[in-house]
C-alpha cells in the first residue's frame, strides 16, 4: 500500500498547527505511519499461513481464523490511521478556500489564510475532536473485536467443520503483543495531545475574546 497521500497530508497540516498540533502530526509520522510501514505490517503479513491448528480437517484452520480474528490486526491499524488523519483535511481545505478567495477578489482578505481564527478556528476544533472521538471509537473496536489487549498463544476451537476441540496456534505471539502494546499507546498519547491541544485553544481564545470585551468596555 502507498503512504504517500498520507504524508503529504500530514506535512500540509503542519504548516497551519500549533505547537501541540506539530507534536500531534511527528508522533502520527514518526511513531504510527513509518512504524507500521517498517516493521508491524511484515509481523502480520503471512498470520493466516502462519495460523496452525493440530487438526488437518478441511476448512477447520479458515474457520477457527475468522473466528478469532474476524478483522486482521494490522488492517484495522491501518483503517484506523487513515481515518484519524483524514479529519486534517477539512483545515487543509479551508485554507486552500481561503487562498483561492483571495485570488478570485485579488486583495488581501486575511492577514494570513493559514492563522487560525474565525471560521478556521471553528474548523480546526472540529477536526481535532472527530480524531479525539476516532481514536476512542477504534480503541474500544479493538477492546470489543478481540476482548481486550491482548493475543493469546493458542486458542481452542470447536467450531463445524472441526470435529472435535483443537487447539490452534499463534505465530510471533511475542512480537505482536508489543506492537500491540505499542499501538494503544501511542493513540493514547495522541488522544492526550489532542484534548490538550483543544484545552489550549479554549483557554487561548477565551482570555482573548475577555481582553477584547475589558478594553471595549474601559474605552
Amino acid at each position: 500500500m502507498s503512504w504517500a497521500f498520507l504524508r503529504d497530508l500530514l506535512s500540509g497540516v503542519n504548516k497551519y498547527s500549533t505547537g501541540i498540533g506539530r507534536i500531534w502530526v511527528a508522533v502520527v509520522f514518526v511513531f504510527r505511519l513509518l512504524v507500521y510501514v517498517a516493521a508491524a505490517e511484515n509481523i502480520w503479513k503471512h498470520e493466516h499461513d502462519e495460523f496452525e491448528c493440530n487438526i488437518k480437517q478441511p476448512g477447520c484452520e479458515n474457520v477457527c481464523f475468522d473466528h478469532f480474528f474476524p478483522v486482521s490486526h494490522i488492517r484495522l491499524w491501518a483503517l484506523q490511521l487513515i481515518m484519524v488523519s483524514t479529519p486534517s483535511l477539512l483545515v487543509v481545505f479551508h485554507v486552500a478556500y481561503r487562498e483561492n478567495r483571495e485570488k478570485h477578489h485579488n486583495r488581501k482578505l486575511y492577514k494570513n489564510p493559514g492563522k487560525i481564527d474565525g471560521g478556521l478556528l471553528c474548523t480546526y476544533l472540529i477536526s481535532l475532536i472527530l480524531k479525539t472521538g476516532l481514536e476512542i471509537v477504534f480503541l474500544v473496536l479493538f477492546y470489543k473485536l478481540y476482548n481486550g489487549f491482548k493475543i493469546p498463544r493458542h486458542v481452542k476451537c470447536d467450531i463445524k467443520p472441526c470435529p472435535i476441540t483443537v487447539d490452534c496456534y499463534i505465530s510471533k505471539h511475542t512480537e505482536k503483543m508489543i506492537f500491540l502494546y505499542f499501538l494503544v499507546a501511542t493513540s493514547c498519547l495522541c488522544i492526550i495531545l489532542n484534548l490538550g491541544e483543544l484545552s489550549y485553544l479554549f483557554f487561548k481564545y477565551s482570555i482573548k475574546c475577555y481582553l477584547k470585551r475589558h478594553v471595549k468596555k474601559q474605552q
